[in-house]
């Protein structure tokens, strides 16, 4: 995993994965699903930043790596 992931709240993360294509799909509680392309990603939307682990598993399930899903921030 990597030490350079900055604090992102779910927010911004969000637009993010809006910004590479990704849609809304359905959510279960305050956990919201985005997919695209056969890939899917889960973010928990709470009012506080994401943990490394928890934002290192949305970015892998992007497709991307760490360095250009942070482009599009």
């Amino acid at each position: 995993m990597s030490k350079d992931l900055p604090s992102l709240k779910p927010g911004d993360v969000i637009r993010m994965l809006k910004k590479i294509g990704f849609e809304f799909y359905r959510q279960k509680g305050s956990h919201k699903i985005y997919v695209k392309d056969g890939y899917m990603v889960i973010v928990p939307e709470h009012n506080k930043d994401l943990k490394k682990g928890t934002l290192f598993n949305i970015i892998k399930g992007t497709g991307l790596s760490v360095d250009e899903f942070l482009k599009f921030k």
